[in-house]
């Protein structure tokens, strides 16, 4: 006898488009759990850096594969495909909806297109596709049964507002501190330290920029990550590109 699949909801988007308080309403809303699609949040210790969902809001909510692995550990799209899964089973058997939230595409296609990596592939940067080996897979196969993806679409200026407001934000809130800890404990030899914003201020750190230099190129490496999301996503003819006004209904709708 097969089992019956468990109905899940995915959200993506660029970074900063606002993924994540759309996962908080949505589970409140629909009785939900969040499973965290993104490859630097897997990270312990790298919080601020990664816009990581607030202690408040883990305790409102419980979301799954955040803070699994240290910043000098290895993680591959094969490994994240496989703790994916046992989330969404776990959390159906639970009678909860699972709601997958993240940017990095190739942990949302693993998922939903049933990817099976090559031992060589599984470890490449998610982030960039231009990293990807020639064999990874791409999504032209069937969408997993019973998923709904939604896209939230934010206009480019808008979007270009947001990222430059958030890495204000994240400055004011310690960031450069949270660098520093994370040199002093792992150094910056590492693929974790190597994401937007953790390689420029150890450069800031190290005094090879100025303050005021830092920030122009963690915004411009903000801005070029959601280009590539964008270019990433568009593949993909099975998202629901919305406002965030729609979304409630949509999910209604795919429910019913």
């Amino acid at each position: 006898m097969v089992a019956e699949v468990a109905p899940l909801v995915i959200i993506v988007g660029e970074t900063a488009s606002g993924k994540s308080a759309l996962g908080m309403d949505l589970a409140k809303r629909f009785n939900g759990e969040i499973i965290c699609a993104d490859s630097r949040t897997i990270y312990k210790g790298m919080d601020i850096g990664t816009a990581k969902p607030s202690r408040q809001d883990q305790l409102e909510v419980r979301h799954h594969l955040l803070d699994i692995i240290e910043p000098g550990q290895r993680y591959s799209v094969a490994q994240f495909k496989e703790d994916a899964l046992k989330a969404i089973a776990d959390i159906s058997s639970r009678g909860k909806l699972p709601i997958m939230v993240g940017g990095t595409g190739l942990y949302v296609d693993s998922v939903i297109f049933d990817y099976h990596f090559s031992e060589g592939s599984s470890l490449r940067d998610p982030d960039n596709p231009r990293h990807l080996s020639q064999d990874t897979p791409r999504p032209d196969r069937e969408l997993r049964p019973k998923t709904l993806v939604i896209g939230l679409r934010r206009d480019k200026d808008e979007l270009n507002a947001r990222i430059e407001k958030r890495a204000e934000q994240m400055l004011e809130d310690g960031f450069i501190n949270e660098v520093e800890g994370l040199l002093d404990a792992y150094g910056a030899d590492n693929e974790a330290m190597s994401g937007i914003g953790y390689r420029t201020f150890v450069k800031y750190i190290r005094g090879e920029l100025s303050l005021d230099e830092a920030k122009v190129e963690f915004i411009r490496g903000d801005k070029s990550l959601a280009k590539r999301q964008r270019t990433w996503f568009k593949r993909n003819k099975s998202i629901h590109w919305v406002r965030r006004e729609q979304v409630n209904e949509l999910v209604s709708s795919f429910l019913s």
